[in-house]
């Protein structure tokens, strides 16, 4: 299939060239500047969000789970397991909600903690979670909450969560 990409996972050719190694001390530089920022100017967030963390949720969700990512901004999935699984991959900095625009096949939400360590919140069919998010906002998205999808993650079986392939360690900046 020329052009296609489905050839190749990417999450192998980011541990491949060594991308993935440089990510925990560029996000250690970054928070860091987020950090000095809010310190300088103690009434003003400088959070980073939007496709920033949406693009590093997606390499990080590639790398850990094995998936192939689709083009930036595909429609309703962000990629692919390895058996053609359609997924729809969220990362949140915050305790709040997440947007879905779409019912996804599988759904896959973690959350970026302050300390840069990684929590799996939701890993299962993205049905459940469509049905129990709130109704389609102005912005085109229905909100759930991350308390309502730790929930419902406990009634997901283990046949039906993708497996973690591989771990990811964004909290150690210091690896040569």
């Amino acid at each position: 299939m020329t052009g296609s990409y489905r050839t190749r996972p990417r999450a192998r050719t980011y541990e491949g060239n060594n991308r993935l190694e440089e990510l925990p001390g560029l996000l250690a530089s970054l928070y860091g500047i987020v950090d000095r920022l809010e310190q300088m100017f103690p009434d003003r967030r400088f959070t980073p969000d939007g496709h920033l963390v949406g693009s590093i949720g997606e390499v990080v969700a590639a790398h850990m789970f094995d998936l192939e990512l689709l083009p930036a901004s595909a429609a309703k999935h962000d990629a692919t397991t390895v058996h053609g699984r359609q997924v729809q991959i969220k990362l949140t900095q915050g305790n709040g909600r997440v947007g879905l625009r779409a019912k996804p096949d599988h759904l896959l939400v973690l959350r970026l903690a302050k300390d840069r360590s990684i929590e799996i919140v939701y890993n299962g069919k993205g049905e459940v979670p469509w049905s129990r998010a709130g109704p389609m906002q102005t912005n085109g998205q229905r909100q759930i909450s991350l308390k309502r999808l730790r929930d419902l993650s406990g009634s997901v079986t283990g046949s039906e969560r993708l497996a973690v392939i591989n771990d990811v360690d964004l909290m150690n900046h210091d690896r040569r």
